[in-house]
């Protein structure tokens, strides 16, 4: 028995060694070949590739583009979000419109203010005082383009369906900024710096991905591990946006305490005995609404454009009394903040229940006009609300028609209101100035389902 063992020893160290590791030594000796086919099936490894530099995978030089350009997004998106947040406080404060890092924040009038206000600007208003701002969701969105492209990057060796799957989901935020790009361009009439920016890093993170993905050669056999890849990375994606949303709910600041939905004050004598009030947009059985305005104030235009917007409208039945902040018929103001706006408000007072409305929609359509042409030459203005309203041209310019502006005039005198337009009297509560931007959707509707009371 032992002398049959050593026999066997002695022939197994005379076999091939091919033949003794079961034939694994022909693969052994050509690894390249071994990894080349496991990337085939799909089985390549995570790990970073043993050469990191870029001219042997020159596949790195678009990833790392897009990874930059994503980080960008993170910081233009980072920066609107945070001015939002800023504002929550239902103050006003400085906004930060520019790309330029550490440039100083702006406080008047500019066009990331006019988009930040627009109902544009953050989804679920109803619910939450400013909602959730949409840069949030961009800023989750360029956060985890970056750490897919960093990681890639870094591994130097991305699959074609990874490269498939950044493709894919850099198309979201390029199809977003062509949606709010034409929203503030047509809708807002304004271009935000800042959100510029997120659109011009978005088409630079879908260009670096797709010259990425036409860089890979396409493997002789299927990936057989793709489609669930792809649904991880949609899991990773809305895992980011869930979160970061949470976290900006947790520490949304309460919209309730003394004011909000209860209003700011009521007025004291809100009939119309004068008779001096214009129906806006009568609604039978809608909560009764005054607003008191200015034909040819930018912020009662932007305000009316926020009231539509919300859908909110429809529940109102809107009346106005007109409170032209021209000093040559208001007594209360020094200077003519909307020279004309006296002569628009004689015409509105003038005309007709129907004819007013579309007095006011007029001259809230040619503002800018309006006002210059008013500030060079008053009398051409009058001249021209006769041509453009013949209806009127009998009555504009008299004694009546300036009674009627003095009589609305003192309406809001006897309600003690302040001197500033717009302000919105719901049911007789006042919506407070804080809330006819931001927190329009969400005041509002608390106020129509009786919080006002």
């Amino acid at each position: 028995m032992a002398r049959r063992f050593d026999e066997d020893l002695d022939l197994a160290s005379e076999r091939p060694d091919a033949e003794r590791d079961g034939g694994r030594g022909a693969a052994n000796d050509f690894p390249d070949a071994d990894r080349s086919a496991d990337r085939d099936r799909g089985d390549d490894l995570d790990g970073p590739d043993p050469d990191l530099s870029f001219g042997a995978k020159p596949v790195r030089v678009p990833l790392a583009v897009a990874f930059v350009a994503a980080v960008a997004g993170c910081f233009f998106a980072g920066t609107s979000t945070a001015d939002f947040v800023a504002h929550l406080d239902r103050q006003v404060h400085a906004l930060h419109c520019s790309v330029v890092p550490g440039a100083k924040a702006q406080i008047g009038e500019s066009g990331c203010r006019a988009v930040m206000l627009s109902p544009y600007s953050s989804w679920f208003r109803e619910s939450y005082w400013g909602g959730i701002p949409v840069a949030l969701w961009a800023l989750a969105v360029f956060a985890f383009l970056a750490y897919r492209l960093g990681h890639l990057t870094w591994r130097g060796q991305p699959r074609r369906s990874e490269a498939g799957f950044l493709v894919a989901a850099t198309l979201l935020p390029v199809l977003m900024s062509g949606i709010y790009g034409y929203l503030a361009y047509a809708q807002v009439g304004a271009i935000c710096t800042v959100c510029a920016g997120i659109y011009v890093t978005s088409g630079l993170t879908f260009l670096g991905s797709l010259a990425a993905l036409l860089m890979i050669e396409r493997s002789p056999t299927p990936d057989v591990h793709a489609v669930r890849r792809f649904g991880v990375g949609v899991a990773e994606g809305c895992g980011f946006v869930f979160a970061l949303s949470l976290v900006y709910l947790a520490w949304l600041p309460d919209a309730g305490g003394e004011r909000g939905p209860a209003g700011c004050g009521a007025l004291v004598q809100p009939e119309d005995e004068a008779g001096i009030m214009v129906d806006v947009a009568r609604v039978p059985g809608g909560k009764p609404t005054i607003e008191v305005l200015d034909p040819l104030c930018p912020a009662c235009r932007a305000f009316d454009a926020r009231l539509t917007a919300s859908g909110l409208d429809v529940k109102l039945d809107q009346r106005a009394v007109l409170f032209p902040l021209d000093s040559s018929c208001n007594w209360m103001v020094t200077d003519s903040l909307h020279p004309g706006a006296c002569a628009v408000s004689e015409a509105m007072l003038c005309a007709s229940p129907a004819q007013a409305k579309v007095i006011l929609g007029w001259a809230f359509a040619n503002q800018e006009a309006l006002l210059a042409e008013a500030k060079a030459d008053e009398p051409k203005l009058r001249a021209r609300l006769k041509s453009q309203f013949p209806e009127v041209a009998g009555c504009l310019g008299t004694p009546v028609a300036k009674n009627k502006v003095v009589k609305s005039l003192r309406w809001a005198v006897a309600n003690a209101l302040p001197v500033m337009t717009p302000q919105l009297f719901v049911d007789g509560t006042r919506l407070c100035d804080e809330d006819t931007d931001l927190g329009l959707d969400y005041t509002l509707t608390r106020m129509l389902q009786g919080g006002a009371r």
